[in-house]
């Protein structure tokens, strides 16, 4: 059965990269970049990262298996145009998805065909019909939403994340983009519940999968007085 998932690297204070980067210049030489492949280190060192870049070495360790596996599971992909731009040019001829990938945009674009299986298609009527279009195109593996931070709480937000995966770093940044944001749009007294199913510690990072649950209201513990959970309203 598809379900549509999300992983993302993050700080160990929640951020997945450095305050954004806007302006002209060197995207690689800002702050945003700087967190960023801080907290992605771990990936860009295992070998089955670096396979599927077009590199020679790297590790060959529990943080590549959860690579391999990823790449794997993986039938279709979603992902934002910012990621999709900022991509174009560094994965070339023949991307690493190897798989079709549907990017949210409001800028229309033909679709664009790469080798070894990749294209992207560009949705402009928003994120949900772009997953319902990678469902299609998934034959029946995952739909794995590639990011960045800011699709994957759209994704969320809208009900149709069934597992996020968090590797954690041990590493504290300070500021920049932040994954869990105030855009989610809960309500006051309202969370979003997940379930942890997997979680495989490395000195690198942590990977912890999460079952998503979805929204509830927030319960409050009767701290041991035998009355049960209260919903708080």
């Amino acid at each position: 059965m598809t379900k549509v998932t999300a992983q993302l690297s993050v700080s160990l204070d929640g951020f997945y990269a450095g305050p954004r980067f806007d302006g002209d210049g060197d995207w690689m030489e800002s702050a945003e970049s700087a967190a960023f492949f801080r907290v992605t280190r771990w990936a860009t060192e295992a070998s089955a990262w670096r396979e599927r870049q077009g590199f020679a070495g790297g590790e060959q360790d529990v943080n590549s298996d959860v690579i391999a596996e990823s790449f794997g599971a993986a039938g279709a992909y979603v992902m934002g145009r910012r990621l999709a731009d900022g991509g174009e040019i560094p994965w070339g001829d023949e991307p690493p998805f190897r798989a079709p990938v549907f990017v949210v945009t409001h800028r229309p674009r033909q679709t664009l065909l790469r080798a070894g299986g990749t294209s992207f298609t560009y949705v402009t009527d928003g994120v949900a019909s772009a997953v319902e279009q990678a469902r299609a195109a998934a034959g029946g593996k995952d739909v794995a939403v590639a990011g960045g931070g800011s699709l994957v709480r759209q994704v969320l937000k809208a009900g149709l994340l069934d597992e996020l995966e968090l590797h954690v770093v041990p590493v504290v940044v300070g500021t920049g983009l932040r994954l869990f944001d105030a855009d989610l749009d809960l309500a006051e007294k309202e969370a979003i519940e997940l379930t942890p199913t997997r979680v495989i510690p490395t000195p690198q990072v942590t990977h912890i999968r999460y079952a998503v649950r979805g929204r509830a209201p927030l319960v409050l513990d009767d701290r041991g007085r035998g009355g049960g959970p209260t919903v708080i309203r």
